[in-house]
């Protein structure tokens, strides 16, 4: 645990005009990194509503306010694309979502404190309080974390709050390369962050978020009206930029799949749909979607995958092997001291008791050296797992 100490930061400052923005960037681009957090709001609508931009360099700290009626955010993207600039976020993903949605690109180079304090062994996505208490001995002061950031003017409180996201995470960012470099770890970074930089990651398939809602069943023509829906769905909510769920609720879409309704009055009785929704426009194109997707020939509809429902088809992994998968990978990430979460998740762990992870990436890269080779020896029967002194132990029996 990082000693407490004070810590002095330049006064944060307000920028509600292009031309300060235009000016406060070209200075910002001399920087060898800049700080980025954001503060937004989503509750009511699709696509985040911006309200506000801080970030950090060595000598100013700037917050943007993203809904000053005078201000063009354009003169941001000359930062964002400079690539001899190191943007930092803590816990990138949503603001990286929010400036590809903004500019269509993703500011480059990224790096994430989040990913970066996993390598080092503060735990599966450590918050950022945590992690400048720890690294830093500071108290950040959460208080304003579910504040409304579109009210204006701002309170000196949200002023502050909003300002210790980029000022700490300054501190952090250098506490955590020092230790990576130290550690030999910067290419493990680089190839988590690698993945993060890639816009197609970070885009929403709207032909995909049938998958999100874990059908339980291996019935192929249903599966396929949910693919249907379920992308119409993601679409008109887009283009209305309201919230999919308020659009037509995750139940509701299941129901329809399930029921295969063919008029206005049967899809007004699936339970959350509304009379005037069904006989509305969105329920007439929904109606016709249904009806598209019920036509599909059985070459074009989802294959059955081993996740959808207990009959499902296809091999099923040895619940007692990974369990035992499990068990050497939290011994593999304490030994290393890595977050288990950053090495391999659940679907990793049964894509490997099936053996088919041979080009995936529990074989490449670092992750291979810290915990493939061993999975490997004990899915081979090379390895086991015994006890010694009230410690895991591993017994080679090669």
């Amino acid at each position: 645990m990082a000693k407490s100490r004070k810590h002095t930061f330049p006064e944060p400052r307000l920028i509600v005009s292009t031309d300060d923005l235009a000016q406060t960037v070209q200075r910002l681009r001399k920087e060898v990194f800049v700080t980025v957090d954001t503060e937004f709001m989503r509750e009511k609508t699709y696509w985040p509503e911006l309200c506000l931009i801080q970030i950090a360099g060595e000598h100013e700290v700037v917050l943007i306010d993203s809904l000053a009626p005078e201000l063009d955010l354009s003169p941001l993207a000359e930062l964002f694309d400079d690539r001899d600039v190191v943007k930092v976020f803590h816990a990138a993903r949503q603001d990286a979502e929010i400036f590809l949605h903004l500019f269509d690109r993703l500011p480059e180079p990224l790096f994430d404190t989040q990913v970066a304090a996993m390598v080092a062994g503060y735990g599966d996505q450590v918050g950022y309080d945590n992690l400048v208490g720890a690294l830093t001995g500071a108290t950040i002061d959460k208080s304003h974390r579910f504040t409304d950031w579109s009210v204006r003017p701002l309170s000196p409180a949200q002023f502050a709050y909003a300002a210790a996201d980029v000022t700490y995470l300054r501190l952090v960012y250098e506490a955590l390369v020092e230790q990576l470099e130290r550690e030999k770890r910067g290419a493990w970074v680089s190839s988590e962050l690698a993945a993060l930089s890639d816009p197609d990651r970070l885009r929403v398939d709207p032909e995909k978020q049938w998958e999100k809602l874990r059908a339980r069943t291996n019935n192929r023509r249903m599966l396929g009206i949910l693919r249907a829906i379920a992308a119409w769905r993601e679409l008109e909510a887009q283009n209305a930029n309201v919230p999919r769920q308020r659009m037509l609720k995750d139940e509701s879409l299941l129901e329809i799949a399930a029921t295969v309704p063919k008029t206005t009055e049967a899809l007004a009785r699936v339970r959350g749909v509304t009379r005037g929704f069904a006989e509305g426009r969105m329920g007439k194109e929904l109606l016709t979607v249904v009806e598209s997707a019920s036509t599909l020939p059985d070459a074009d509809l989802p294959k059955v995958s081993r996740n959808n429902g207990k009959g499902s088809e296809g091999p099923r992994s040895s619940p007692a092997l990974v369990a035992l998968l499990k068990v050497l990978l939290t011994h593999q990430c304490e030994q290393h001291n890595v977050a288990p979460k950053l090495v391999a998740n659940s679907d990793d762990l049964d894509a490997f008791a099936l053996g088919q992870d041979q080009e995936g990436p529990l074989l490449t890269g670092w992750r291979r050296d810290v915990f493939g080779e061993e999975a490997l020896a004990l899915c081979e029967g090379r390895l086991s797992l015994g006890v010694q002194g009230g410690r895991l132990k591993l017994l080679r029996t090669e």
